[in-house]
């Protein structure tokens, strides 16, 4: 196995456990709408369902309507996620880390979509003035991390082909 399916492959497995096994523990230890502080005055657990998408955009749609886009979204985003991966060269393990925790918590989200109709989020963080960040969970964290390290990586490599160029390297 390539290196690069191998390390999405655990960045994957590793997301999705951790994922379903942190959603089981609020479900089975928080009832809804509870708000356990952690560190008091800035980061809570909680228990809270999100039927939209984030920030709960869409919640206010219909069900089967909500439901049948997330599906949908979801299932195109794990097609392209796969195809990018495919066409990753063999050694490129920090972008196959990334589609992998990207993957995870799309399939993490998606298990709670087509099981309960929602997403079950459960960290919530308050800021600075008042400002509450909107509860997400393992699955959401996963793929802010995941897309942020494909950035980080596209700007590095941008970076690297102006300083070829600018040196009079030939860039490829």
């Amino acid at each position: 196995m390539a290196p690069k399916f191998r390390v999405s492959l655990i960045a994957f497995v590793v997301t999705l456990t951790l994922d379903i096994l942190t959603k089981y523990l609020v479900n089975a230890n928080l009832t809804y709408a509870d708000r356990v502080p952690v560190i008091e005055g800035f980061f809570y657990l909680t228990h809270v369902r999100n039927t939209g998408a984030a920030f709960g955009l869409f919640r206010d749609a219909p069900s089967v309507i909500r439901l049948t886009f997330f599906i949908g979204i979801a299932g195109v985003a794990i097609v392209i996620i796969i195809q990018f991966l495919r066409r990753l060269a063999p050694g490129d393990r920090l972008s196959a880390l990334a589609l992998g925790l990207i993957l995870g918590g799309a399939v993490g989200n998606l298990i709670d979509r087509i099981r309960l109709g929602e997403v079950v989020d459960f960290l919530h963080f308050d800021l600075w003035g008042g400002y509450s960040w909107p509860d997400f969970n393992v699955a959401d964290s996963a793929i802010v991390v995941g897309v942020g390290l494909l950035v980080l990586e596209l700007l590095a490599s941008e970076g690297e082909e102006r300083a070829g160029v600018e040196s009079g390297e030939p860039s490829g």
